[in-house]
């Protein structure tokens, strides 16, 4: 399938170095991006599907890079169904596992964690809802593993793995075992701040540079922050990325963005929501903590947005969150809303208003186009202006 995105009044990149593309169209084939720029009538005329965006803003589909799904679209922990393609109308169309740890009766021993990891790697490997791609099977790092686990578990294409929901008397005993994954390919994440769960235990900033894993998750709590003084030797003394939640403490997450620009450490820095937790269900998690880092802080709100795409992509070793040649063909459409003193997407987040997600792209594929079931309106007529593809691409109703 070929898509055309014509008309659009700003392309954001995804990478806060150089956060603006020129010209004012995409052209996707095949699940991937392959020009960004100005298209000629016959690259248009040669589309299956031409989406007029009527002047709105291009973006790179959002990356939650902390989902605590399970199995299916389904939430034991808050009770519900269809959550994730809930967030792609909040314009998320990529999902990080934070681990299966959610998993009613889930397994605690070796053979039960490397199970359960490999179990939700496979049963999302084709399961896309709503359009979202979800990255899942993250191992959780339980007494009892050896390193040969984490090679057998990496051979069958599990690459994360979580620390902090382990049986261990100290965080310092993960060190070894998250030696261990990084060694067979993982990319490691680790529970940051207090306890979140009833048996779980607090881990700080000496536990992590002990550990040494590639996330630091929630490190602005989730949703219990760790102290002030802790933020920073992380900063300083450390390369771990240092992920920030919508499911944490609003002070702690302004703080953290503050110090990592001064530090000059962006790339570390990450977005994401920690959810469905105790705080519940977040399909605009993702825009919120956007907007309260651009509304709050002097960040620009083209840094908010390349922490919540382009920065975990990197982190992630992912290829998708920018907006380029040969990256996975995910974009959403940002406007106004309706009704708010703002015209101007950017003018709105940079005013601590949402924006409306008035298009969802994945894999080069509509989602929906015009408005979004979890947004208000935008201002602007966003429209499929041609389809040869016999499919109605318009969103239901709120």
């Amino acid at each position: 399938m070929k898509l055309a995105i014509v008309n659009l009044g700003r392309i954001l990149t995804g990478e806060w170095r150089e956060p603006h593309a020129p010209g004012d169209a995409i052209l996707m084939q095949d699940g991937l991006i392959s020009k960004v720029g100005t298209l000629s009538s016959s690259e248009v005329e040669s589309a299956d599907v031409v989406i007029d965006a009527a002047g709105t803003t291009a973006i790179p589909g959002l990356i939650d890079s902390q989902v605590h799904n399970t199995f299916g679209d389904y939430t034991p922990r808050q009770k519900t169904v269809g959550f994730l393609e809930s967030y792609v109308h909040g314009g998320v169309t990529t999902a990080i596992s934070a681990s299966e740890v959610h998993v009613p009766g889930r397994p605690k021993d070796p053979a039960g964690v490397k199970a359960l990891a490999v179990a939700a790697l496979k049963c999302f490997e084709h399961f896309r809802p709503g359009g979202m791609r979800v990255y899942a099977g993250s191992i959780i790092l339980e007494p009892g593993l050896k390193e040969q686990d984490f090679a057998d578990v990496a051979a069958q294409g599990v690459w994360l793995a979580k620390a902090g929901f382990g049986a261990v008397k100290s965080p310092f005993e993960y060190a070894e075992m998250v030696g261990w994954a990084k060694k067979h390919g993982m990319i490691t994440t680790v529970h940051t701040g207090g306890s979140s769960i009833p048996g779980s235990s607090g881990i700080w900033a000496d536990h992590l540079i002990a550990m040494q894993p590639h996330v630091s998750f929630h490190v602005n709590g989730g949703p219990v922050a760790m102290p002030d003084e802790d933020f920073p030797k992380l900063v300083h003394e450390s390369q771990i990325a240092l992920q920030v939640c919508t499911a944490g403490n609003l002070r702690t997450t302004l703080m953290l963005g503050d110090m990592v620009r001064a530090a000059d450490q962006f790339d570390r820095f990450l977005i994401a929501t920690d959810t469905p937790t105790g705080s519940g269900i977040m399909p605009l998690g993702m825009m919120y903590t956007i907007t309260h880092l651009a509304s709050l802080t002097d960040m620009p709100v083209e840094w908010a947005i390349a922490a919540a795409t382009g920065n975990n992509a990197r982190v992630y070793g992912i290829n998708s969150g920018f907006i380029q040649p040969g990256k996975d063909a995910d974009v959403i459409l940002l406007d106004a809303c309706v009704g708010g003193s703002k015209s101007d997407p950017l003018d709105a987040l940079r005013n601590g208003d949402i924006a409306a997600v008035s298009a969802v792209v994945t894999d080069g594929v509509p989602r929906f186009v015009g408005k979004s079931r979890n947004t208000p309106a935008g201002n602007r007529p966003v429209r499929v202006a041609r389809c040869n593809i016999p499919q109605d691409y318009s969103a239901g109703g709120h």
